[in-house]
């Protein structure tokens, strides 16, 4: 038997194994790199669509919760308020409330200084109206300032949507704060003009 030819046999063998082998290796490296991508991929879906759902809910109980603050603005102006009312108010700011615990753990750091706003604006709004309400009112606080504190919130809730819409790819415009709409402002104040303080 030729060596030669055995050796040339054995290397051709060798050959054919090693490149079976690099190329199954090969293939596994790429076919990790392929399961990471996609990981990630669904990891950055799974953590938008979460964003998402919170912005969305967040921006709906903001809106609810001054909503309520201006209908139990009219309640302690023409009356004084029965217990559903006041329970009404306070469902919604718990909810409210629930809500932005929930936004501060998932809210990317962008949309929690607008929304940090909104939660001071109602935190203080809600304040004004519990007193009002109580018949021990601050110095300055009247239904009319209370009134036009709640309007205010309107332009703070559009700047916090905003936000979370820039923040989402939605909209590429940047937020900045909304003028206030000067006829609705007048409307809130002609409502409250001359109320009088809360009945006791």
């Amino acid at each position: 038997m030729d060596v030669g030819a055995v050796l040339i046999a054995v290397a051709g063998v060798g050959g054919t194994l090693g490149g079976a082998l690099l190329t199954q290796r090969g293939t596994d490296r790429a076919r990790r790199r392929e399961l990471e991508t996609t990981r990630v991929f669904e990891e950055a879906r799974r953590h938008h669509e979460l964003r998402r759902g919170c912005y969305t809910e967040l921006h709906r109980d903001a809106r609810q919760f001054a909503t309520a603050l201006s209908r139990h603005l009219y309640v302690v102006r023409d009356r004084t308020p029965e217990a559903d009312d006041i329970r009404a108010l306070e469902e919604t700011k718990d909810t409210y409330r629930d809500r932005w615990s929930e936004a501060l753990m998932i809210a990317s750091d962008t949309v929690v200084p607008p929304a940090q706003d909104v939660n001071d604006a109602l935190t203080a709004v809600y304040g004004q109206v519990k007193r009002l309400e109580q018949g021990n009112p601050r110095p300055g606080e009247t239904l009319r300032a209370a009134a036009e504190a709640q309007h205010a919130l309107w332009s703070l809730i559009d700047t916090m949507r905003q936000s979370m819409r820039t923040d989402l790819g939605v909209s590429a415009r940047r937020p900045d704060p909304v003028t206030s709409d000067r006829g609705r402002l007048d409307a809130v104040r002609g409502d409250f003009d001359g109320a009088g303080e809360p009945r006791s």
